[in-house]
């Protein structure tokens, strides 16, 4: 007879509900999420067939002809069709698609155009930074106005604006955002803050109406004092710079954003210190939380990108070799070929399944398990619209809510839930990111010097897929992450970071 384990004894690496999540959420997870996720592909699909094919490659040139050219037109296409509202809860005006099915659709649009998919991708970036502050007013109103914008044909998008001149991957650390040179600042004043500083590096700066500011009240402490604020384009003292110089996804442009004395009311405050007192864990730890919590959505999003890319390399790849004779033969049917392209679909279908598995991680641990718990997932698929924004409405009014659930978020969550969602998402970004330089790489060996023609989309494939290993938190800094939540936790002597510091110091 079989005994039951001794519970006395500490779990063996790997522990089992870190490589078990689609195990335990097949039978957890909303069957009607199934049919969401494939319609999010077959629209998609079809936007891509009917959009961006006819389009993607001469987009590309005319930017690199004009750097200064803003694809307006392109976002415009993106709103008639609703994207900017098919991923915000019903519960605050949009359709309310779960969010698993996002990354199937970005992969879909990246494997004819990370551009495009990423001027859609980083407006989710913005609202899932803005959810995880759990401030109901700020949510509700941002949310309404883009279902506004929807009726007057004018879009609504948002951004996340983190990234300074003088830091830039270490401001998701609370370990190394303390030790960084950080400039963005925050003084509290009658009735809101004085904002100044500037961002760099913003995806979607010139299109945005609403940015989701990383600020900081005391500079000398950043992870204590550090401050989210919703700031509207067009408040005196914002401005858009200039527009960043970049080799690839050239369709979603990047810019500086200025702050010169902006006044950010009260009201439009996501989250600050003076909102967490109070609570049981201190301000610096919420400041990882939160992050943490993002990491593990915003990079399911960077390794659909990467399994796109890697897709639409290896599909170009094999109409090149099916179409192309080699003496007398097709290149389909020489061996090495059939190898090269055997290894491109196995780098697609291990990223895809990455950020799968990082789906179901966040369903059971992260920021989508309220979401998918059943009875909240079918009322909110089948009450009527204009109840659920009524009793959305209801709730942003009330401080308490937004009191109550940051309580339930923000204290309670448990480190080794953070730990898998968070490892799980760093190892699917930096793979996924990989895999599609690998398959663009693999693609130029077997197509020579046809690879380079801009017409067969390879060389504008890897320029785009180059920025995936370099933003959102680059692809060394989330090997760290891997390392910190998966690896290093067993080891109560391992530390983080001290060699940097050192090297910095010495420098």
């Amino acid at each position: 007879m079989l005994s039951k384990p001794d519970r006395r004894f500490p779990q063996e690496e790997p522990i089992f509900e870190d490589i078990s999540f689609s195990l335990e959420a097949i039978s957890r997870q909303p069957a009607g999420m199934q049919k969401e996720i494939r319609n999010a592909v077959l629209l998609a699909r079809k936007f891509k067939n009917e959009f961006l094919k006819p389009q993607t490659l001469e987009m590309d040139r005319r930017i690199q002809q004009n750097p200064s050219y803003l694809p307006w037109e392109w976002i415009e296409a993106a709103h008639k069709q609703g994207f900017f509202s098919l991923w915000i809860p019903k519960l605050f005006g949009g359709k309310g698609y779960c969010f698993p099915s996002l990354a199937y659709f970005l992969e879909e649009l990246s494997s004819e155009c990370l551009g495009m998919a990423n001027l859609i991708g980083v407006h989710y970036l913005g609202l899932g930074t803005l959810i995880v502050t759990w401030n109901l007013a700020v949510i509700q109103r941002v949310c309404e106005e883009v279902r506004q914008s929807e009726k007057t044909g004018k879009p609504c998008l948002i951004s996340l604006a983190i990234t300074e001149p003088s830091s830039g991957t270490d401001t998701t650390e609370a370990d190394l955002v303390d030790r960084g040179r950080i400039g963005c600042h925050a003084k509290k004043t009658e009735g809101g803050y004085l904002l100044n500083g500037s961002k760099i590096f913003i995806s979607n700066g010139p299109f945005s109406t609403w940015h989701i500011v990383l600020a900081f009240e005391d500079l000398k402490r950043p992870s204590e004092s550090s401050i989210f604020l919703a700031v509207k384009a067009g408040t005196p003292g914002f401005s858009v710079g200039s527009k960043e110089k970049k080799m690839g996804q050239m369709a979603c442009p990047a810019s500086e954003i200025l702050f010169n004395d902006c006044f950010i009311p009260d009201d439009q405050v996501c989250l600050s210190p003076a909102q967490t007192q109070g609570f049981s864990k201190s301000h610096r730890e919420i400041f990882q939380y939160l992050f943490d919590q993002l990491t593990s959505i915003s990079r399911v999003g960077i390794c659909a990108f990467g399994t796109g890319a890697a897709r639409g390399a290896y599909e170009a790849t094999l109409k090149f070799v099916s179409e192309t004779q080699l003496h007398g033969s097709y290149l389909i049917n020489q061996e090495w070929v059939q190898s090269k392209l055997a290894e491109m679909y196995k780098n697609i279908t291990i990223s895809r399944l990455l950020y799968a598995e990082t789906n179901y991680g966040n369903g059971l641990y992260g920021v989508y398990k309220m979401l998918q718990f059943k009875p909240v997932y079918y009322a909110m698929k089948f009450c009527p619209e204009e109840l659920l924004q009524w009793g959305g409405g209801i709730l942003s009014k009330h401080p308490r809510s937004t009191r109550l659930i940051r309580k339930m978020e923000m204290e309670h969550f448990k480190p080794e839930h953070i730990q898998r969602t968070a490892g799980i998402a760093a190892l699917a970004k930096f793979a996924g990111a990989d895999a599609g330089i690998e398959n663009c790489r693999i693609a130029m060996e077997i197509m020579g010097q046809a690879g380079l023609r801009h017409a067969n989309g390879i060389e504008k494939r890897l320029r785009d897929s180059k920025l995936l290993q370099i933003y959102e938190g680059t692809n060394q800094l989330n090997r760290f992450d891997l390392f910190r939540h998966l690896i290093g936790r067993s080891y109560s002597h391992v530390r983080m970071y001290e060699e940097s510091e050192r090297r910095n110091q010495d420098a």
